[in-house]
């Protein structure tokens, strides 16, 4: 099967350690192995482990700190990945066959764009509505989801409107995807990232069509342990680890020991209240600089992760203003064309005050060569 390129993940893959400020995280800054260890890691005795193979599922210890976040789980009903992209790839894999429909919801991060339609599947999207602070568009998501649907992708707190959904319309697109027997895929990896309300339900328990992917990555800020995992059916987490043992067979060794330390129940309530106060940090300066622009730049409140969505008001295409900040600023943003939505910027704030001043101020250069705003000057 032909692969197409994944367009935000390949810019990103070629520019971000190359240029002098990284502005398309999606994540909170990265938790240190010090301060790991401070939560309890055992350095020490992680230098005595041996480095063979773990267990390609998880382990079992791992798996039992998971199945307290999922009320009623089992180990059968969870499988270790290599992060949360493995999970939703190995979901895929499971879920669809060629001649499949699967429903996307967008903006999002497109990661199953490519995987379905590389074995067959076709892909229907239903958009998020940005005029009604990113509810779904209902009408769109009843044609996108129907008979012929055998997966629906969500991701709550989405990336990356950083909305999320309200718990009627959990319930809606439950309920639509069991009367079609479709599965639902819910990436949930931006849960804890929660800048002030309480932390976002989980999918998890509303249907046994309900699968759930998420990992450290984002809420956790701890990216470069690669874990994630799937939450589901038995029946269905069985052949995502039969996919899995064709494609990385299992999680690192010393990853998954750092990761029990790290999904520990008082542990997690510590990263998670790292996360809100770092985004409780930067958030008014983040607004403060959108809103120096005027009517340039519109958005809705920020609900959750390390980012905001805009919208700019200017012709010119998101890729083709990324890029220009890009080259000029030695900066990097994501365009909302890679994000499945035009006319919008992803702008992240999960990093140290200091860093991202310096790189808003270099974005607000190349935004004030815009003919748009260069002509409101000269009005």
């Amino acid at each position: 099967m032909k692969m197409e390129v994944f367009e935000m993940e390949r810019m990103q893959s070629t520019w971000e350690n190359v240029v002098e400020y990284d502005l398309s995280e999606s994540g909170i800054r990265a938790v240190s192995l010090r301060e790991l260890t401070d939560l309890g890691f055992d350095l020490e005795e992680a230098l005595d482990t041996p480095l063979g193979y773990s267990q390609s599922n998880g382990t079992i210890e791992l798996r039992e700190l998971l199945m307290e976040q999922y009320p009623g789980a089992s180990l059968e009903n969870i499988e270790v990945t290599n992060g949360t992209s493995e999970a939703n790839y190995l979901a895929a894999l499971v879920a669809l066959q060629g001649g499949d429909d699967m429903a996307l919801e967008v903006p999002n991060f497109m990661q199953l764009w490519g995987p379905p339609r590389s074995f067959g599947a076709r892909i229907n999207t239903f958009s998020l509505d940005f005029a009604s602070a990113w509810e779904p568009d209902w009408e769109g998501f009843e044609r996108a989801v129907s008979e012929k649907t055998r997966l629906v992708y969500v991701s709550n707190p989405n990336n990356p409107t950083g909305a999320v959904l309200s718990r009627d319309a959990m319930s809606r697109i439950v309920e639509r995807c069991e009367r079609v027997g479709a599965y639902l895929l819910a990436d949930e990896v931006y849960m804890g990232a929660e800048r002030e309300q309480e932390q976002t339900p989980s999918f998890w328990g509303m249907s046994d069509r309900v699968i759930v992917t998420s990992g450290l990555s984002k809420a956790y800020g701890i990216p470069g342990l690669r874990i994630g995992w799937i939450v589901g059916p038995k029946e269905f987490v069985d052949e995502c680890w039969s996919q899995h043992d064709y494609i990385t067979i299992g999680p690192n060794k010393l990853s998954d020991i750092m990761a029990q330390t790290a999904v520990k129940p008082g542990n997690r309530k510590k990263l998670y209240d790292r996360t809100r106060r770092i985004l409780q940090q930067n958030l008014r300066a983040m607004q403060e600089w959108l809103d120096g622009f005027g009517e340039f730049f519109t958005y809705n409140p920020h609900v959750a992760g390390a980012f905001y969505f805009v919208k700019y008001s200017s012709g010119i295409p998101s890729l083709e203003l990324v890029q220009n900040i890009l080259r000029r600023q030695s900066t990097l943003i994501v365009p909302g064309s890679h994000l499945g939505m035009e006319g919008f910027l992803r702008i992240w704030m999960g990093g140290d005050p200091e860093y991202l001043q310096e790189g808003w101020r270099r974005i607000g250069i190349e935004i004030e060569q815009l003919p748009e705003l260069v002509q409101g000057r000269d009005l």
